[in-house]
């Protein structure tokens, strides 16, 4: 089969149309030499060069890694921020509320407790103060009919030794 081939190949050659052919078909091959050659080179070029564009792509990834997370820190920051803020004034209305509901409560628990007669917290430092005053003039009073019978005792015993002597002289 290989010298079939070879015989056609030397036939054509011969030929002015297989001269042309022949032309045409070393034209072919070395095209395709070269272009299989510039391949092989880029490939090559690729393998040296990858290295280097490989640590350039990380390169840039953490610089752009970097700047995402900055901005998320900085976003999250921000709705940090609101949100106290926001959770602030939440506690603050809340407490308001709370202090308005607890002095309702207390003006009409206060209401209810006059109603039953139940003496208020003035009532009872009132009467305190007057059970003290009180006691203060019982003190005096006491004090003085204390010094009065005292008194009254010591005449009454000077009185009775006196007859007595005098009965006997």
């Amino acid at each position: 089969m290989v010298k079939k081939l070879k015989a056609m190949a030397d036939k054509k050659a011969a030929s002015p149309a297989g001269l042309l052919d022949n032309a045409l078909a070393q034209t072919i091959k070395e095209s395709a030499q070269q272009i299989w050659l510039a391949g092989m080179g880029a490939f090559a070029k690729a393998q040296a060069e990858g290295t280097r564009s490989f640590e350039k792509l990380i390169q840039d990834g953490i610089t752009l890694q970097r700047k995402t997370q900055g901005m998320a820190e900085e976003k999250l920051g921000e709705v940090t921020g609101k949100m106290t803020a926001m959770a602030s004034e939440v506690t603050s209305k809340a407490g308001q509320h709370w202090d308005k509901l607890e002095s309702i409560f207390e003006q009409r628990t206060a209401k209810a407790m006059g109603r039953l007669g139940v003496p208020t917290a003035k009532d009872m430092a009132a009467l305190h103060a007057r059970i003290g005053e009180l006691e203060a003039k019982l003190g005096k009073a006491a004090g003085k009919k204390a010094a009065a019978k005292k008194a009254a005792p010591a005449k009454k015993t000077a009185a009775k030794k006196a007859p007595r002597k005098a009965a006997a002289a």
